[in-house]
């Protein structure tokens, strides 16, 4: 079946609209707040706050009281933004057309943004410094405490872990305590300064960036990734082979819903397509994969899809590539490939997926679909890396529980992992600012499904937070695009292009 589109854009889904006057999709219309409103959010974190419910333990039941109590509403899957209008119609209050997600690998906001604060966003809540400019966070290691400290180079180690056993312990209840001791090794508390990495600190001072942008589970890059996709893990607990054997979720993925509703999207990779985490969306829509080079001459020529997903590469030589590279339906792309990784993933330098993502976001900002054009520049996980915030409660997707052996922690799907970097870079951004709201990897899917009143695919995105407050639809303070600081072009990058 061919893609879509309206008439009167490129990529734009072929919909009714409806305008600014009609009631904000993210509000239940019978008056009452949903949880992903600003007042209900905190009133309800408050209320958990106050009744002691330990992040690592809340059940899915007592999160649904808290929310009561706190006078909010929970969506429930399949439920529409705004059910006062069809699905499919298109939210023209949202000021964009075109919203592309590039989600890089494995960093913390204390790791990768660390010095944020210090370095053109005062608002940031990164890392603490003393008045001579040392970091003062620091967690117990086997020989006594180890600081943060700045890495001097874009080469990463090998003694980070991101597991879910790891992951929980370095969260520790909350107490943040644990990243040391879960490698023995004090690279995770290691921190990037824009000396080293000046474009992803470029964009962040630019732009929006967000002080609460969490992992959707405590865990590693497929399970978070399927988040991204279907709101739920659906089970999953790791990045292995043996996951792409899974089935579909039950409940689609967000390309399902584009697809039944004729809004155009496509996933654009590097060297493998992310969307085959889950195998049956390659299968099902092989004319909605495209080449890096099929993205550039898209955002040269401004004709880009509703919806896209452009992937960095991973590698056959890393955790990510080398799984994905065994999915039948890329047989035939996976035996050309030599790749070693530019996602960021560890232990791959830093360079050049720090210069694929400047070149990425560059053609971007010069594209002609720019003013209609919404990005959200994130990581899928931590990474292992330090990071001074407890990651909250959050909403069970669904009744599926994590899949767990006997030698894993106990655990839902019911904490957040811990945060990463998020930014989103829009015409309608506010300018060198923060939101401080909470935001995970479903808020892509519940801003997809507000702007195109798609129906919610889980409890999780159905309750998620939209970008909407990244931005302020009415200043363009951006229509004429930003310059972002150039990275050194590693040579791999020279030679690539």
């Amino acid at each position: 079946m061919g893609i879509k589109r309206r008439a009167r854009a490129p990529g734009t889904a072929r919909a009714r609209s409806f305008n600014a006057n009609e009631r904000e999709p993210a509000l239940e219309h019978n008056g009452r707040e949903s949880i992903g409103s600003p007042h209900t959010r905190r009133a309800f974190l408050g209320y958990g706050s106050r009744m002691g419910l330990a992040a690592t333990g809340l059940s899915s039941g007592a999160l649904w009281r808290a929310a009561a109590a706190a006078g909010a509403l929970v969506h429930p899957p399949n439920s529409l933004p705004n059910p006062k209008v069809p699905a499919g119609t298109v939210n023209e209050a949202m000021p964009f057309d075109h919203l592309i997600v590039i989600m890089m690998e494995n960093h913390s906001f204390d790791n990768a943004l660390g010095a944020l604060a210090h370095s053109g966003q005062p608002k940031a809540q990164g890392l603490k410094f003393s008045s001579k400019g040392v970091a003062l966070n620091s967690n117990p290691g086997p020989t006594g405490t180890v600081r943060s400290f700045p890495f001097a180079t874009t080469a990463q180690g090998t003694h980070v872990s991101q597991d879910w056993n790891a992951t929980h312990a370095q969260v520790d209840g909350g107490k943040m305590d644990g990243f040391v001791r879960s490698v023995e090794n004090d690279q995770p508390m290691g921190y990037w300064t824009p000396q080293v990495l000046p474009f992803v600190y470029s964009i962040a001072s630019t732009f929006c960036v967000a002080n609460r942008w969490f992992g959707s589970a405590p865990c590693q890059t497929y399970p978070n990734r399927r988040f991204l996709m279907a709101g739920t893990a659906y089970g999953n607990i790791a990045t292995n082979t043996e996951s792409l054997k899974d089935p579909p979720p039950p409940n689609g993925t967000i390309w399902d819903r584009l697809h039944a509703y004729g809004v155009s999207w496509k996933n654009y990779f590097t060297d493998l397509p992310s969307t085959a985490i889950i195998p049956s969306t390659i299968e099902k829509y092989p004319t909605n994969i495209a080449s890096i080079a099929e993205f550039y001459a898209d955002c040269a020529t401004g004709n880009l899809p509703s919806v896209s997903l452009v992937d960095p590469e991973f590698g056959v030589a890393g955790i990510v590539g080398s799984s994905l590279a065994t999915v039948p339906a890329l047989a035939s792309i996976a035996e050309k490939l030599e790749t070693t990784g530019g996602d960021e993933e560890n232990p791959q330098d830093m360079s050049y997926g720090e210069y694929w993502a400047y070149q990425t976001v560059k053609a971007i900002l010069s594209s002609p679909a720019w003013p209609r054009t919404l990005l959200i520049y994130t990581y899928d996980e931590h990474g292992g890396y330090y990071d001074h915030v407890p990651p909250p409660v959050a909403l069970e997707p669904d009744s599926i529980s994590p899949v767990l052996g006997p030698g894993d922690v106990p655990g839902k799907y019911n904490i957040y992992g811990p945060r990463v970097p998020a930014v989103v870079a829009s015409p309608y951004s506010k300018p060198n600012a923060v939101t401080n709201a909470v935001h995970d990897h479903t808020s892509f899917l519940a801003t997809v499904e507000a702007k195109w009143n798609l129906p919610r695919l889980t409890y999780r995105d159905a309750n998620a937070r939209t970008v909407m407050d990244f931005l302020e639809p009415g200043n363009a303070a951006f229509m004429n695009p930003p310059t972002l600081a150039e990275p050194p072009a590693s040579i791999k990058a020279l030679t690539t292009r």
